[in-house]
């Protein structure tokens, strides 16, 4: 058996291991620890801890070892914390520029309240959960510390949704939303919905209290059965998002981002509102100023635009349904604007952040979800005469390598 000493986690959470056969990677280690164990290419698929970590503590959930939904719920909080916004310092220092964090926002346990769970028909039933590590095996929930009780409450509701619009080979792809109007649920990878699943599921929906479910089967043909608009509060206004849409994983998170914001655009009468969303920041920002709204999916964008015609004493917003990645908003059209807010995809904003960065604008938010891409992005606006003056990271992504950041950015 073959020793090796864990030297720092990488990326994804994974001790980044060192010994006699070389590096490799094992996951649910903590830097400092020796362990023992037989690589398998890059990996070492079963370490055994020989001298733990200070920093290690007893996972608090019974599937920890073997669900891929969580890989840091072995650590302290203290050490998590500590090495998230460690992570997006290193990033940043790889590209010679600044990390002037202020502070971390960490969301509570038991606050997602989004996740996308798979389901699959079995001989005895149904499994629902999330996929084992590096596996396409799904690990049956019977408990969560992430998700908000009441998504996890549905679970049983899941495996006879399951059982009714499952084939024997497919899976499907169940994304659940909990906000004030109760559960949305949209699953997708279905069979066709025949008369007979349309009365099934109806009579589920009803019994375990769904706001809405919508049903996309294997050929991409989609019906809803909507009990109640699963509205969400978005500052003043209500919006009821498409089925599935992105939010923002924790009310706490969106918050802590909102609030960040808030604070670097304060004072802006225009600002435009890059890869927009449903209006998370458009809709609270046009409580004092007007918002151009800028989003690649149109659906969002009209679930926006909905929300702010209804809501009263808003300013202005007008939006525009524009692949940013393509056809960044050029300087020129930028140059209109008081400040930006910018929160691209995990991919980043590269063919935008250039356009930005010959701009005359002299104040940006930019929410990020990837240090790495961020940072790249953030070199293009010190090239273009940005300055990074602070930022902030949140963590809503609790026991996961996932963080985020917000930052100012000002034209010096």
């Amino acid at each position: 058996m073959s020793l090796w000493h864990v030297e720092r986690l990488g990326r994804r959470g994974d001790g980044v291991a060192h010994g006699d056969a070389g590096r490799a990677l094992a996951a649910l280690t903590l830097p400092g620890e020796a362990i023992e164990g037989e690589a398998q290419g890059d990996r070492i698929p079963a370490p055994r801890i020989l001298t733990p970590s200070p920093d290690r503590v007893r996972p608090i959930c019974a599937h920890y070892r073997a669900c891929g939904g969580c890989s840091l719920m072995h650590a302290s909080d203290g050490f998590a914390t500590a090495w998230k916004r460690q992570v997006v310092e290193t990033a940043l220092a790889a590209r010679g520029l600044p990390a002037p964090v202020e502070g971390v926002h960490v969301s509570p346990p038991m606050s997602r309240r989004r996740a996308v769970l798979s389901g699959r028909r079995t001989k005895k039933g149904a499994l629902v959960g999330f996929h084992a590590r590096a596996s396409d095996v799904i690990v049956d929930l019977a408990e969560c510390h992430v998700m908000r009780p009441q998504i996890t409450a549905v679970l049983p509701l899941l495996r006879r949704i399951t059982v009714a619009g499952a084939s024997r080979s497919g899976e499907l792809s169940m994304t659940v939303i909990h906000g004030p109007a109760g559960l949305d649920l949209t699953v997708a990878g279905g069979k066709p919905m025949e008369p007979a699943l349309f009365q099934v599921l109806a009579a589920l929906a009803e019994e375990g209290d769904l706001a809405r479910l919508t049903w996309q089967d294997q050929a991409g043909e989609v019906q809803s059965i909507t009990r109640r608009p699963p509205a969400l509060p978005m500052g003043r206004a209500q919006v009821v998002p498409p089925p599935g849409a992105f939010l923002q994983a924790t009310a706490e998170g969106e918050a802590a981002l909102l609030a960040a914001v808030r604070d670097v655009t304060a004072g802006a009468a225009r600002i435009v509102d890059l890869f927009s969303g449903c209006g998370t920041f458009s809709l609270p920002l046009a409580e004092t100023a007007t918002v151009h709204a800028v989003e690649g999916l149109a659906a969002p964008l009209s679930a926006l635009d909905a929300g702010w015609r209804a809501a009263p004493g808003l300013n202005r917003i007008t939006i525009e349904n524009r692949d940013l990645a393509r056809r960044p908003l050029l300087a020129d059209e930028l140059n209109r604007f008081d400040a930006i807010v910018i929160d691209p995809p995990r991919s980043g904003a590269e063919a935008q952040a250039r356009e930005i960065a010959c701009s005359t604008v002299r104040r940006i938010a930019f929410v990020s979800c990837d240090p790495v891409n961020f940072s790249r992005d953030a070199q293009l606006l010190a090239d273009g005469g940005f300055v990074l003056k602070r930022l902030r990271v949140v963590d809503q992504f609790r026991w996961s390598p996932h963080v985020e950041t917000v930052a100012e950015f000002v034209r010096t």
